[in-house]
């Protein structure tokens, strides 16, 4: 008799555990949740905890899936996670370094070039100011360009075109004050090299109208130092 009511039991247990959606209450009062024990309910945990900002927290449970389920078609999933998570919190050089472990680790990834795009931004993210170095706008356009020259045709590298675009009118700017301060300071073959080398590089980005300025500007300023330099008074 005893036995036949463990069986009843065991069997309203299971049909209980079915209904509620795979959770059970236990009798130290938790609310445990079956799903969580498997790679998509891991993967799942994660993903909330992503779209609810929390991300150190979900770049944890999307490692917990990379380590525990390695062969799971999820664990691609979490790794893009992670690196997602890294970059919506602004940690740029973790975010930047997720991703190119995913590029090395994939490279036949359908996802390619969203990755080789998020590269790029991690560094355009942190690009400084003119007057400053300009090494990340440097990383940032090479990325890119690898991304167009590798994915002509994806959704990204129309995204990409217009970052080269910024990248390089950011270049030219920087050239153009270092000019303009040769410039100022009556440096003019300086001022002269830097101008040209924005008219050779950084053409149709949006300074081509104040650089020919100075280009002819400085050209007069040089015309009239060698012509005084000439003068038979100078003689």
């Amino acid at each position: 008799m005893m036995v036949r009511n463990i069986k009843i039991f065991l069997a309203l247990l299971a049909i209980l555990i079915m209904i509620s959606g795979c959770k059970m209450w236990l009798p130290w009062g938790k609310n445990v949740d079956l799903s969580r024990s498997t790679p998509e309910g891991l993967y799942q945990q994660g993903l909330e905890l992503y779209q609810n900002k929390d991300y150190p927290e979900a770049i944890k449970i999307f490692q917990r899936v990379k380590e525990e389920y390695p062969l799971s078609t999820l664990a691609i999933m979490a790794e893009m996670g992670i690196a997602d998570a890294y970059f919506s919190d602004k940690e740029y050089l973790d975010a930047d370094l997720a991703y190119g472990e995913f590029l090395n680790l994939h490279p036949t990834n359908e996802n390619l070039s969203y990755v080789m795009y998020q590269i790029g931004m991690c560094h355009f993210n942190e690009i400084s100011s003119i007057d400053r170095d300009q090494s990340e706008t440097i990383k940032a356009l090479k990325a890119f360009d690898r991304l167009m020259a590798r994915f002509p045709d994806s959704k990204f590298s129309p995204l990409a075109q217009a970052k080269v675009r910024d990248c390089k009118k950011l270049l030219g700017e920087q050239e153009f004050y270092v000019g303009e301060f040769y410039f100022n300071i009556k440096e003019y073959q300086a001022a002269l090299r830097r101008f040209e080398k924005i008219t050779r590089d950084y053409a149709n980005v949006g300074l081509d109208q104040k650089v020919n300025q100075f280009i002819a500007m400085t050209k007069k300023r040089i015309a009239e130092i060698d012509a005084k330099n000439k003068s038979p008074e100078k003689k």
